[in-house]
């Protein structure tokens, strides 16, 4: 146990080294030596007599080395090796029985044979001071009398016998401790400055050096060996004097072992020789040397904040760059082509999807074929017509519209996909593509979905009352103005019922109408629909597509049509197996057709059968011989009732290629309204949606109570240090599970994201941007203040505002780099349930190297180096930093043995972390946030797009 306490000693010193020892000088070959101290080497401490005597007798050797403790002061001298003065005679009769004359600066200042004895702490020459070294924890392992005998030397030429009374050059510390008489160890420091406070004198001092004597008893003679410590002691030094008889001796490795006080000093007493006219003259406050209240900050760590204002700083440059582009993208005019008549063709389209050879054992080498889905497929709509794509599953009727709406696809694309324009103009055309499924904003109505839609979709110069304009007259088209107000809901996502299937499909095709396209593709907008509702939205396609003013192609894939529904399409195109059966007008010439050219291949169509279910039957199980006639015979009407020249090729096509002109910008606003619109939709669906704010603020205020009742008032003992710790990694737990919840949230609007993104509605950085804002502020930070702010203050940590902010500030980063992380499985990952199972084991990889349940330096080397790559490590280390160093002691008893240390020797003994480090991991945590974040963003740039 002794082996422990002393542990919790450790301190002073870079090895120094000199043929003189005490830190003596080179005379000749003689030594100067620093006060008290004589012989040829300057080893042997003064032994009573007085600090003026140049043949002061040494001390005798009681063993290896010399003892002072028989020596007897003279009158007036006092203190460890008698080198105080207590009187002025003192001063008077020894500086005149040394028979020296003054310098020549002394003279200067008036001095005569008349000294004073100053006995205040403060210097105005060079002092002696003798104090007694009191710590429970050091008595316990030494327990006889400890003093430490400290020169301070401010302006030695004012002092009366300049290397005698003094030493060293000015500004400089020296410094020596005996333990039962002996010197153990001896410490020099310079660039020393003397400041007074409200009474107070304090050194500060840099480049501190110790040296411990070996074989003595702190240094290898007894019991315990601190000399490793000793000799490798550096850096500043403080000595501060509170009052007449209390100091501190203050230096990093101090202040950890015994506080912010350093090692305390008791008995002090203060002796300096000095001329009164000096006295008169001097100044209080001089100050010599380095101003030793120099930032303690390591140059990497004023790198890494430099680096964080930098990024800061361009953030902002950003934001500024942002509003430029803002306005004088508000103030173009562009024309919109509204009212342009635009045909769409497709020429010999194929579509391949190439086989993959296998060559895994559990592949058995098989190699699979090249699929063909869509076998040279040409046809034409123009402006004003409307086409239904026919066929079975699995004939490529939603590949086809994929194609012909520009949808990127996974296979190979042959054939030519143009867009023809009346007037010549080139422009690039606008299309809408409305999917199978709807996938619409649930917490929005359906008037905000569209308006969404609109200032997204239309040009930044556009108005907002233009776009609302347009929001209206869109829905009175659609005939869904009655429902404007509704939420568009979603019963299986669990957010409530709203509005119809129906409704919802027209609410995906308004959102495509929003934008003014030239051509409108759907793929089979009437599934899932009841007659009426498909009837209505068939209604719909009809107008939109014989719009007086601004007829445009539509092109739908349709499963199977009522005959109602199939009476409504102008153009049919029949598909089976990739390949088209039948290419030209709708209603009965079908039906004809194959009557004509099919005789007894082809079922006869029976007189008043629904012709589209007679097409159907047709292309289910068509012979092989049905598929030459129509390749030589299938007409392809361009909707006059003629039919085109145009035959397909059996030739190999070219890679397939989408005529259009160059357009500009991929978004229709900038990037700072697209992030308004986006923030704005957010906090709609936070303030509707309250049920996962109230649910994490709940749990974290129950959490935050459950956590303070558990470490409640936490002690001071060694055990109530480690449950504090115990404390601090709870909460690190409690986030990295909290934020899971963050992960689900970007599963869940993955695929709006995803129909959003085809659309060009918004950057994917935008869409990260506002997600990250009112995902991390209201459902991360807001609650992991909650159950900090609770828990700090029940479980008694450190009572200051300074370091409950610091605190705060770890939690909060540490928060943000968990669910970037959390961001980041959920975009890698379209398997929800994957990416939960790696981030709770990720957790739990965490709990494992943070340092709390295993000590970091026990780990195997070979899998050390894990908790490099461990948040929690930092945030654990930097939490516990900011504890110990709000000045935290450990008072406890071990086996009988008094333990009074800083609880930062604890804390690097039990868990391996630094004192210093709180500012490296501040930095470290800022590097995984980046990390994570630049990664989310590459990713949801690069993987998270639609894969058809």
């Amino acid at each position: 146990m002794a082996g422990v306490a002393l542990l919790l000693l450790l301190v002073t010193v870079v090895n120094a080294q000199a043929s003189c020892d005490n830190y003596g000088l080179q005379n000749g070959s003689s030594c100067l030596c620093p006060v008290g101290f004589g012989g040829s080497t300057c080893a042997a401490p003064g032994c009573g007599g007085d600090i003026f005597q140049s043949n002061r007798a040494l001390a005798p050797s009681q063993g290896p080395f010399p003892n002072i403790t028989t020596c007897a002061c003279e009158s007036g001298w006092g203190g460890t090796g008698c080198n105080v003065c207590s009187s002025p005679s003192a001063c008077q009769s020894a500086f005149a029985a040394s028979g020296s004359a003054p310098s020549t600066a002394q003279s200067a200042t008036g001095l005569n044979n008349t000294l004073i004895c100053n006995s205040a702490a403060q210097v105005y020459a060079a002092s002696e001071m003798s104090c007694d070294v009191v710590n429970p924890t050091l008595q316990a392992v030494f327990p006889l009398d400890t003093h430490l005998n400290i020169v301070r030397t401010l302006q030695p030429d004012l002092s009366p016998l300049p290397n005698r009374t003094s030493f060293g050059a000015a500004g400089t510390v020296f410094a020596s401790l005996f333990y039962a008489g002996v010197e153990q160890f001896y410490c020099l420091a310079d660039s020393c400055a003397q400041e007074m406070t409200d009474g107070n004198t304090n050194w500060n001092c840099q480049n501190l050096k110790c040296t411990c004597i070996t074989n003595t008893t702190f240094c290898g003679g007894g019991a315990e060996d601190i000399s490793g410590a000793i000799n490798n002691l550096g850096g500043a030094l403080t000595i501060q004097c509170d009052n007449a008889t209390t100091c501190a001796f203050q230096q990093s490795t101090l202040q950890a072992l015994f506080g912010s006080a350093g090692l305390s000093l008791s008995g002090c007493i203060f002796g300096e020789c000095i001329a009164q006219s000096v006295i008169d003259t001097a100044s209080g406050n001089s100050t010599v040397g380095n101003d030793s209240k120099s930032s303690q900050l390591s140059g990497g760590v004023i790198g890494g904040l430099a680096v964080v204002g930098s990024l800061l700083l361009i953030a902002l440059l950003f934001l500024l760059l942002g509003l430029v582009n803002q306005r004088a993208a508000r103030r173009l005019k562009p024309d919109l082509a509204d009212g342009r008549r635009i045909s769409i063709e497709w020429a010999r389209v194929s579509y391949v999807i190439p086989g993959r050879t296998g060559t895994s054992p559990w592949q058995k080498r098989r190699t699979d074929g090249d699929k063909v889905v869509l076998d040279e497929i040409s046809g034409r709509v123009a402006a004003g017509q409307m086409m239904a794509i026919l066929g079975p599953s699995g004939a490529g009727k939603t590949t086809l519209v994929e194609i012909l709406a520009g949808r990127s696809k996974s296979g190979v694309m042959t054939g030519r996909v143009s867009f023809p324009s009346a007037n010549g103009d080139g422009a690039s055309p606008r299309i809408g593509f409305v999917p199978q499924q709807d996938v619409l904003p649930p917490m929005l109505t359906v008037y905000e979905a569209l308006l969404f839609g609109a200032r997204l979709r239309l040009h930044e110069s556009v108005s907002d009352a233009e776009k609302r304009t347009r929001v209206e007259t869109i829905m009175d088209t659609l005939g869904i103005s009655s429902i404007r107000d509704v939420r568009i809901g979603d019963v299986v996502g669990g957010k409530g019922r709203g509005i119809s299937g129906g409704e919802m499909r027209r609410v995906s095709i308004g959102l495509e109408l929003i934008a003014s396209p030239d051509v409108l593709v759907l793929d089979e907008p009437t599934s899932g629909l009841d007659s009426v509702s498909a009837s209505r939205v068939a209604k719909v396609l009809h107008v939109i597509a014989h719009d007086p003013e601004n007829p445009i192609p539509v092109i739908a894939s349709i499963h199977q049509p009522s005959s109602q529904l199939y009476q409504t399409f102008d153009t049919v195109l029949l598909l089976s197996h990739g390949r088209a059966l039948y290419n030209g007008q709708g209603g009965l010439i079908p039906a004809e057709h194959f009557a004509q050219v099919a005789s007894g291949i082809a079922p006869a169509y029976p007189q008043g059968y629904n012709v589209a279910d007679y097409l159907l039957e047709v292309a289910s199980d068509p012979p092989v011989a049905l598929f030459q006639l129509s390749s030589g015979n299938s007409p392809e009407y361009d909707g006059s009732g003629k039919a085109s020249t145009e035959n397909s090729s059996s030739e190999k096509q070219p890679p397939a290629r989408r005529t259009r002109a160059a357009g500009g910008s991929k978004y229709a606003t900038t990037f700072l309204t697209q992030l308004q619109y986006l923030s704005g939709r957010e906090w709609k669906i936070l303030r509707r949606d309250k049920t996962l704010f109230f649910t994490h603020v709940a749990v974290s205020a129950v959490l935050g109570v459950f956590c303070g009742g558990l470490y409640f008032k936490t002690g001071v003992t060694i055990a109530g240090f480690q449950s504090r710790v115990g404390c601090l990694f709870f909460l690190g737990a409690l986030i990295a599970f909290s934020t899971l919840s963050a992960l689900y949230q970007i599963v869940e609007i993955r695929p709006l994201f995803l129909r959003e993104r085809s659309n060009s509605y918004y950057s994917p950085t935008a869409w990260l941007l506002s997600r990250t804002l009112f995902d991390v502020l209201p459902l991360r930070i807001i609650p992991t203040i909650i159950v900090s702010s609770i828990t700090y203050w029940m479980a008694g940590l450190a009572h200051d505002a300074a370091h409950f902010f610091k605190f705060l500030f770890i939690l909060v980063l540490y928060t943000l780099a968990m669910t970037l992380y959390n961001f980041l499985l959920g975009t890698l990952f379209q398997n929800g349930g994957v990416a939960i199972l790696l981030s709770a084991l990720s957790a739990l990889y965490q709990m494992t190297f943070a340092g709390f349940f295993v000590h970091l330096n026990s780990i195997p080397p070979v899998l050390r180096w894990l908790q490099w790559l461990c948040p929690l490590k930092y945030a654990l280390e930097a939490l516990a930093v900011n504890e110990v160093g709000s000045g935290l002691m450990i008072q406890d008893t071990l086996s009988g043995v008094p333990v009074d240390v800083s609880a930062s020797l604890i804390m690097q003994l039990l868990f391996g972390f630094g004192t210093n480090n709180y500012y490296r991991d501040v930095l470290v945590l800022f590097a995984f946030i980046a990390g994570f974040g630049l990664g989310v963003i590459g990713i949801v740039w690069l993987r998270v797009r639609e894969r058809r």
